[in-house]
């Protein structure tokens, strides 16, 4: 029973290597090892209801308040993880904070899939540090990575007056089209069906029809009439996680909706490029700060 148990763990994580390429990210391959000289970084912990909030903070040298980029990670990672990702942002002129989330749980805080539970929950990063004297509230923009992409979306689509533009990297745009979908190959049927069950699981529902009302409130694309702000959209095109359809779909639906929308799909991307393949990541980054800087207009 203990080997059964043993191998049904370790099922998911074999699903995530094998979709995700086998290669592990480097967090700091584009990005800076350690603070600038012209960056002043912080920590902050912090709750919202159930949720504890864990937030990296990076600025420019100067009292602001700055333009500035709320950034999330990927799946299963942190905003510590993030910390090359705002550095950097914060040596173009932004301030930038990094956020990743637990919810309690069982009376104890723990990672979740479905860490955000409720309205409230989405907007909570942003809600916190739009009080800091060092944000200008007018000029906020969202930029994540995988799950962190979901979330940019989401927030974007919960606070579409206040967040002035997107960048997604490689979401998952519709869970229950993604999770449902079919597939030829035997293997990608297998690893979905593995993680539509933790998926499950991790969400708490009853029933199955609960449990998809849960991944439509989750997902970016049925909600993307509410998304206001210019998206812009990149993802590999060899993406074994999340296909570049799932950004294609939502890409087609926000211009139909007469949204400002730009999908950048990236040949010979996997899943996580930008933490990955240098030369791919160095041009997404291009295209990232391009985007920042049109639709936040910082000040030179």
């Amino acid at each position: 029973m203990d080997l059964e148990r043993a191998i049904l763990r370790a099922v998911p994580f074999v699903a995530l290597l094998w979709l995700s390429a086998c290669q592990p990210p480097n967090h700091y391959l584009i990005h800076p090892d350690r603070v600038p000289d012209e960056v002043f970084a912080w920590t902050e912990d912090t709750r919202h209801g159930q949720l504890q909030i864990h937030l990296e903070w990076a600025k420019p040298l100067g009292n602001g308040p700055f333009p500035t980029v709320l950034v999330h990670p990927e799946g299963g990672k942190t905003a510590n993880d993030m910390k090359g990702v705002i550095w950097d942002v914060a040596q173009q002129g932004y301030l930038a904070v990094a956020a990743d989330y637990r919810r309690l749980i069982d009376d104890r805080y723990r990672r979740s899939i479905f860490a955000w539970r409720d309205d409230s929950d989405v907007t909570a990063a942003l809600n916190i540090i739009s009080r800091s004297v060092f944000v200008d509230p007018q000029r906020i923009a969202t930029l994540g990575f995988s799950q962190g992409g979901v979330y940019s979306l989401m927030i974007a689509a919960h606070a579409p007056r206040r967040i002035k533009a997107v960048v997604a990297y490689y979401p998952v745009t519709d869970f229950e089209y993604w999770l449902y979908k079919d597939r030829s190959n035997p293997i990608e049927r297998l690893v979905f069906r593995v993680m539509r069950g933790h998926f499950r699981r991790q969400s708490g529902a009853e029933s199955e029809e609960e449990f998809r009302d849960i991944l439509k409130r989750a997902s970016p694309l049925p909600n993307a009439e509410l998304i206001r702000a210019p998206v812009l959209l990149i993802h590999g095109d060899s993406d074994k996680a999340a296909s570049a359809e799932e950004s294609q779909r939502l890409a087609e639906r926000l211009a139909v909706l007469n949204r400002e929308v730009k999908l950048i799909v990236v040949p010979g991307a996997v899943h996580i490029f930008n933490f990955r393949q240098q030369d791919k990541a160095v041009l997404a980054w291009e295209a990232t700060l391009a985007w920042l800087n049109r639709n936040l207009r910082t000040e030179s």
